[in-house]
């Protein structure tokens, strides 16, 4: 099946280095983020598998990526992470590049949120990058082997209401920087990505007037997002940020979250 022209247009604007042949294992892949990372390298010229847990639109993203393999994965289940890795590396012939997408929102506060929105997040956001990265581990054993894991703006800038999915963030960037140590030896390298709000009208911030601050410190595109991932995986980064501002910005940010009245909209 011929590239797209649209992942061509995407492709035009990244760096020239080849990922011809590189095997890269998406969690998350059936929308959003994943999905169009998944176009993205193929049309690099990589091989790509696809976890996800929507059959319809994973089959839709594996035709469009040259019939890629794709199954059925919930990361919260280390059962069903460990078969789905095993399946793609068999069916790739391997694996060169891990990409610990799959996450979940979790727009809860601590006291006065439900306690399942923390349980969520951990599963999800936490140990299913957890789960994916002891899965993948062994195949990225190599000089070759990349992994990138999915932190987040908020990790670093702790927002009221996003409690739960700070946290859970946060462990995901100690996973990666530890892992990245553990695997120095083998000459694998561990990327993190730092991601603000993907800029839509139902995820851009908006606490009272400090919604301008927040959302131009901490807000991103699908696209921008994308280009961050495939920067990391060209070339191999230990940080990537998108956008890339919000290195600079995030303590202007958590600045003016801390100056905020204490009597914050929804809480005594």
């Amino acid at each position: 099946m011929g590239k797209s022209e649209a992942g061509k247009a995407e492709s035009a604007k990244s760096s020239g280095d080849d990922l011809t042949g590189r095997r890269i294992l998406i969690t998350g892949a059936a929308r959003n983020i994943g999905s169009s990372l998944a176009r993205r390298l193929y049309d690099r010229g990589a091989s790509v598998g696809l976890l996800g847990l929507e059959p319809e639109l994973l089959e839709q993203v594996a035709t469009s990526c040259g019939r890629a393999p794709w199954q059925l994965c919930d990361v919260a289940d280390l059962e069903q992470v460990s078969r789905g890795v095993s399946y793609i590396a068999e069916q790739l012939g391997g694996i060169d590049v891990v990409v610990a997408n799959a996450g979940v929102e979790a727009n809860s506060s601590i006291l006065g949120g439900g306690v399942e929105d923390m349980r969520r997040a951990v599963e999800v956001n936490l140990m299913g990058t957890y789960y994916t990265l002891r899965a993948a581990g062994p195949h990225i054993s190599h000089e070759d082997g990349y992994a990138l894991v999915v932190a987040s703006a908020h990790g670093a800038a702790k927002h009221p209401f996003r409690g739960p999915f700070g946290a859970s963030r946060a462990g995901v960037e100690a996973l990666g920087d530890a892992l990245r140590l553990e695997m120095k030896h083998l000459g694998t390298k561990v990327g993190v990505a730092y991601i603000g709000d993907i800029d839509t009208d139902t995820t851009a911030l908006s606490f009272d007037g400090a919604r301008g601050t927040l959302a131009s410190a901490g807000t991103t595109t699908v696209a921008d997002a994308v280009d961050a991932f495939e920067r990391g995986i060209v070339g191999r980064k230990s940080r990537v940020h998108a956008p890339r501002r919000s290195a600079a910005v995030r303590h202007i940010a958590q600045r003016a979250i801390d100056l905020r009245p204490s009597h914050i909209r929804g809480v005594a």
